[in-house]
Parts: C-alpha cells; structure tokens; sequence
C-alpha cells in the first residue's frame, strides 16, 4: 500500500440500522462509520446509500481479524476488508488492538465473541508489528488501529499502554484510532492514567477518536456503548484535545438506542469539547 495522507474527518457517529433514520436528520455530521462485517458491499442498505450519494465519507471498522493473534491475518478477511473500502470510498480503514479466536492445536479455532487484549510485552508487540504489515501491504488505504477495554491486565507486562503503542507507530508506520472511553475504562479497572497514556503516545499518528458511554457497577467500568456519555469519558476527551486536534472524533452507540434528540446532544457535547468549551 503506498503512504496516504488521512483527509481531516470532522465529527461522525456510528452508522447502525436501527438509528438510520435518526442519523439522515442530524445536522452538521461529517461522516459515519459502520461495522466491516455487517455489511455486504453489494447490497448496501438503501439509507446507507443515500448518505454515501450525499457526499458522507463512510469508514469501515473491523472486528475479526484479530491481529493481536499468534497465527498471521487470514488472507480472506483482509481481502474482505479491502472490498469494502473500495466499495465505499472510504480514506482508510480501522480495527483492535486484540485478539479474538484461539489458534493452532488439534482441535477447530474457537471463537471468543468479545476483544480480548494483547499483553503489552516485547513479544507480542512482535508478533503484533508483523501481522499489522501484513495487514497493510493488503489494504488499499492506511490502517487505524484501536485501543481496547480491559477488566484485568496480564501478568508480567513490560509496557504501559502509552508505551505499547508509540513503539508499535514507531515500527510500522500505523495509525491510531484512540478510544477515550476505552481509556477511561482502563482507568477505571486497571488504575491506569489516562493522561500518562496520552501523554507517552505520538499524538500525530491519531487518525481518529472514539467516544462512548457506559457505566459503573461494584468497582468495575463497563463499556456497553448502550449508556450516554459521561463527563469522566469527556474529560479524557478534552485532556487528548489539550495535546492534539485530531482529523476526526466519533460517538459509538450499539445497543438501547435513544432518541435522534439525544444523540444530537452528545454529538454537541463532544464538539463543545473539541472546541475547548467546558462540558457538564
């Protein structure tokens, strides 16, 4: 794949069938992003059509290839990829930082329904560094990769996340998409800082942002991305706009599904953020 520069994307929310006609009334979005494996180029939904024919960049987001793996990506799941963003115009492409599936052994892979997350060791940032080249050289645009959520943190690790992922940039090139909520969560499970995240991470390779909602019960975060947004996940958000302005931010909502009054509220609230205002 020849280097790209990522167009500036501006605001976005996540494209889900059942918010389409709540989306088609938003004023002043930018773009929307959908779940790579829930669409078939071929026969696109008709309201994802028409927001294509408008002008609405759309970027497929995947969540099967599982990079974060021991085995190297399959070649049908990156071509697959790489179809839909041709079908759909889209400037690049994204997926986790995660591994998803069982490999190798006697017996059929399994499949963990769920991101699982990558021990932040030299090994696996390895073993990670390869199969993202991989990925790369098959992919017809730049890649974004994803930090994920996490209930505990692996024995033995050698990195923080920061870290993890600056070295990761550093030796292949890649983007990243990073997830405030995410961080808030791991914040939350892991005791984690986000600001020392941000601060350890190259801020220039962000291609885009994340934000969603979710809740807290008996200690723990979780990140349903079926809750509003939480001034917490919003204070993550202003302290990586501190450091950077990103090309694009995006809300997440994939289940409980409100009103298109209410998204357009938490989108107004994340531009309030980005534009330096105060949130309450």
């Amino acid at each position: 794949m020849q280097e790209q520069a990522v167009r500036k994307l501006g605001t976005g929310i996540g494209w889900r069938p059942e918010i389409a006609d709540a989306i088609a009334g938003l004023t002043g979005l930018d773009w929307v992003e959908v779940v790579a494996e829930n669409i078939c180029p071929g026969h696109l939904p008709d309201a994802l059509r028409r927001l294509l024919d408008a002008g609405t960049t759309v970027v497929p987001h995947g969540v099967s290839l599982g990079l974060g793996g021991a085995e190297r990506p399959d070649l049908a799941r990156l071509m697959a990829l790489a179809e839909r963003a041709e079908a759909l115009g889209s400037p690049l492409v994204s997926e986790h930082i995660a591994f998803v599936r069982s490999s190798g052994g006697p017996g059929p892979r399994l499949e963990a329904g769920h991101l699982l997350p990558v021990p932040r060791t030299r090994d696996a940032l390895d073993v990670l560094c390869e199969n993202v080249r991989i990925a790369q050289d098959a992919l017809p645009v730049p890649l974004a990769l994803e930090n994920i959520a996490a209930f505990i943190a692996w024995p033995d690790e050698e990195l923080t996340e920061g870290q993890f992922l600056a070295e990761l940039v550093a030796r292949t090139g890649v983007r990243l998409l990073v997830d405030v909520a995410n961080l808030h969560t791991n914040h939350v499970n892991r005791g984690e800082d986000p600001a020392r995240a941000l601060d350890e991470l190259p801020v220039e390779a962000i291609a885009y942002v994340h934000v969603a909602g979710g809740y807290e019960r008996d200690g723990l975060w979780y990140d349903s991305h079926a809750h509003p947004v939480t001034r917490p996940v919003l204070d993550v958000l202003a302290e990586l706009r501190a450091r950077v302005a990103p090309p694009g931010v995006l809300l997440e909502r994939d289940d409980d599904f409100p009103s298109g009054a209410a998204l357009a509220a938490e989108l107004d609230a994340i531009r309030g953020v980005m534009a330096g205002a105060r949130h309450g």
